[in-house]
């Protein structure tokens, strides 16, 4: 959540970030007239309850003529201590509510506009022209089929569309990339983190996806649990509740963990091959800042992914994300795109977002500073989201007879091979 005397003091700036993402603008001013009667609900419960404590001093020492007159006193001043103690909680309860509602405050650098309104930073690599090395590119589901490494039909078959088989190669390609992406990650200072995929909903909320990502997930109502579409949220609510000294800042934490979203609204889209699938694994980076420091980190872990990207030899772009296509909780988003030929453009292959102190205010993660107890800044940034890399490395990669080219980085763990090659049917 925002930090409330940003609110106080600047509701301008917080009416543009809303106006920026496309969202309700009204909302501001109903949480400014909520937070006002819960200020003043709350004086007045502490205005009668220091009159009542002072009347129960006095009541003792009273003469009998006086005190019959201060205990009838005393149980109307009882009533009223407990009508405002009401009204303090139900105008705290609705400042609670619509603050939730707010998303983070946008950068001031961020383009505004929709989803095509993104500005580009960057471009790395060279496009192939497949033309002119005279053959037309495949797409990853038949290179992946003719490697017997993709099995759409019999994933269908067991779970439904949008679920797959990797094997063979594939399922070797798949570990390949998360041990070379984890080897990264902790050569550059970070834990590892195997966490768990299953959440309680205050990790959920606290980290801004039961808000407009809520119908992208799965929800157990059985057990009143949640299943991650990314390791953000259990490595934001790793340190939920807790103080974090200064001296122990940055933390950093490469989380492996699958992943599950409903992928709703996206009827017809992408639906070949295993771009955009309902169940993947993928290493996430995430780092626990002071909040000073949080606009540096950001571009540190968004050389991190580029790094990743270049040891891939993938062509992409680095692109800054508009406004309206921010997530709630970040106030910045830089996306690196992959270039897939057979689409020919470039698509999302990983991202990374400043949150500042948004999911630190919500989850209560905060960091003592001397004396000062403050929130710190949360950040979080796709190393491998490993089907969408194989779908970019399968097509970039690709050779004239189906075989496909390893990347150098991922050769130790594929047993030092240089190809994929097709396999007899």
């Amino acid at each position: 959540m925002i930090d409330l005397r940003l609110l106080r003091e600047d509701p301008d700036r917080v009416r543009a970030s809303q106006r920026a993402r496309g969202e309700d603008v009204g909302l501001v001013d109903a949480l400014l007239s909520a937070d006002e009667r819960r200020r003043s609900s709350g004086v007045r419960f502490d205005e009668l309850r220091s009159e009542q404590k002072s009347l129960g001093k006095l009541i003792p020492k009273a003469s009998p003529e006086e005190k019959a007159e201060l205990l009838a006193r005393a149980e109307r001043l009882k009533a009223d201590v407990k009508a405002a103690d009401a009204a303090q909680h139900e105008a705290d309860e609705e400042a609670r509510k619509l603050l939730l509602q707010l998303g983070n405050v946008v950068h001031e650098d961020v383009p505004v506009g929709g989803e095509e309104d993104f500005v580009v930073l960057e471009t790395h690599g060279t496009i192939r022209d497949f033309g002119a090395e005279g053959f037309e590119p495949k797409d990853h589901l038949e290179l992946g089929e003719a490697l017997g490494a993709i099995d759409m039909e019999r994933g269908a078959k067991v779970s439904g569309s949008r679920f797959y088989y990797l094997r063979g190669v594939g399922a070797l390609l798949e570990l390949a990339l998360v041990n070379a992406a984890v080897a990264q990650a902790t050569a550059a200072g970070f834990t590892p983190m195997i966490t768990p995929a299953l959440v309680r909903p205050q990790a959920m909320e606290g980290t801004g996806f039961l808000g407009q990502a809520a119908a992208d997930v799965y929800h157990l109502e059985q057990d009143d649990a949640y299943l991650v579409g990314t390791s953000e949220v259990p490595l934001a609510a790793y340190h939920m509740d807790e103080i974090i000294e200064a001296d122990r800042l940055p933390l950093r934490y490469a989380g492996y963990s699958s992943c599950f979203r409903r992928e709703a609204g996206t009827y017809g889209k992408d639906t070949r091959g295993i771009f955009r699938v309902h169940q993947f694994e993928k290493v996430e980076m995430f780092s626990y800042v002071a909040p000073e420091d949080a606009q540096a980190e950001h571009l540190r872990l968004l050389e991190w992914e580029k790094e990743w990207l270049l040891g891939l030899g993938l062509p992409f772009q680095v692109i800054d994300v508009a406004s309206g296509d921010l997530g709630a909780s970040a106030s910045r988003k830089y996306d690196c795109e992959a270039w897939i030929p057979t689409q020919g453009k470039y698509r999302e292959l990983t991202s990374t977002s400043n949150c500042d102190g948004f999911q630190a205010r919500r989850l209560s993660v905060r960091m003592r500073d001397g004396k000062q107890v403050r929130p710190l800044a949360t950040l979080n940034g796709t190393l491998c989201a490993v089907t969408r890399t194989i779908v970019a490395l399968l097509e970039n990669h690709q050779q004239p007879d189906g075989s496909v080219w390893v990347p150098e980085v991922l050769r130790p763990y594929l047993g030092g091979r240089e190809l994929l090659e097709p396999v007899a049917k």
